[in-house]
């Protein structure tokens, strides 16, 4: 029975999944958080080609220039708020903004892999042993010439690369997959789950409530890897609370200045999903101001230039970080 369930195809769990949305690598931060805040994605993939629109003249080329076209990495807000929090990057968003979205693509790991739709659970699985945290599957949008007809008909838009759509299969998709089996080849599922040694009690990610939130950060990039969070904690070493990379996707890109400014502990009472408390805001801008980040305190003021923040964080439940976000 396991083997037979482990042998299935890897597009069985892919049904439903929406294809992804893509940019070009040559993308920016700008482009990439514009894109993100458009949508309810909870991120943006990227890569190496850019065949969103093609000329008469340039279609034979075209067809063939698709088959070198590779996912090289995914973005969220999250991803694009840590960037901001840099130094450098704070003293001036906008320029910040418009670097290449590689800046935040990591450079080394092999965290995206593509795999056809017909692969194995098996072959999956041994990916995301080997550290490989996305796996990229075609999806199946029907015809022989359907390759020939997007192009023809102008329909290759953002979530159309190789000819075809793909969708993301994460650690998350098979975990479920075999927690929802499991019954079927083993006494796991009857099971305390405080019994099953799958809870990870030691190593995890911490900063003190006092800690500048930007000493987080850090932790934070680790935890987007590993889908986790920070725990934040007081003097007895008891937990307190959370800085969730879930709640900070759902943020708007000016809690960066809050990160810089406020300690871990007031940073999860900004981040609440009730909308920052007011005095934290004053607090935020007045220590902006004496370390003459002004750039960084127009990301707090609404077009209009009045004192209110423009946005704050959204609920967001746990699927690939949310399943809906409301702001972004």
């Amino acid at each position: 029975m396991a083997a037979s369930l482990l042998a299935r195809e890897v597009s069985d769990l892919c049904l439903g999944k929406p294809a992804l949305r893509s940019l070009s690598v040559s993308a920016t931060v700008g482009d990439a958080l514009t894109t993100l805040k458009r949508s309810r994605d909870n991120y943006i993939s990227f890569w190496n080609c850019n065949h969103g629109h093609f000329s008469e003249v340039d279609k034979v080329d075209a067809v063939a220039a698709l088959d070198d076209c590779r996912c090289v990495g995914k973005v969220c807000v999250a991803d694009i708020i840590g960037f901001l929090c840099k130094e450098e990057n704070l003293s001036n968003p906008g320029i910040a903004l418009q670097a290449p979205v590689s800046v935040l693509i990591p450079k080394t790991g092999d965290f995206v892999r593509h795999l056809e739709s017909n692969a194995s659970l098996v072959e999956a699985m041994d990916l995301i042993l080997e550290g490989v945290q996305n796996i990229v599957i075609p999806m199946e949008i029907g015809g022989k010439n359907s390759r020939k007809k997007l192009l023809q008909n102008n329909l290759s838009k953002s979530t159309l690369h190789n000819g075809r759509q793909y969708c993301w299969l994460t650690q998350e998709d098979m975990v479920r997959y075999l927690v929802n089996s499991i019954s079927l080849f083993s006494s796991a599922a009857v099971n305390p789950i405080n019994s099953l040694d799958i809870i990870n009690v030691q190593d995890i990610p911490a900063v003190h409530y006092d800690d500048p939130a930007s000493s987080a950060l850090p932790l934070l990039a680790k935890c987007l890897e590993m889908q986790t969070s920070v725990a934040i904690i007081d003097g007895d070493g008891k937990l307190i609370g959370e800085i969730s990379p879930y709640t900070l996707n759902s943020c708007d890109e000016d809690v960066a200045a809050a990160i810089a400014t406020l300690s871990a502990g007031e940073l999860m009472a900004y981040i609440d999903f009730g909308g920052p408390p007011e005095d934290l805001i004053q607090l935020v801008k007045e220590r902006l101001q004496e370390r003459k980040l002004v750039k960084a305190l127009e990301l707090m003021e609404d077009d209009s230039g009045n004192s209110s923040v423009s946005s704050s964080c959204s609920s967001s439940s746990d699927d690939e970080f949310g399943v809906g976000r409301s702001v972004v």
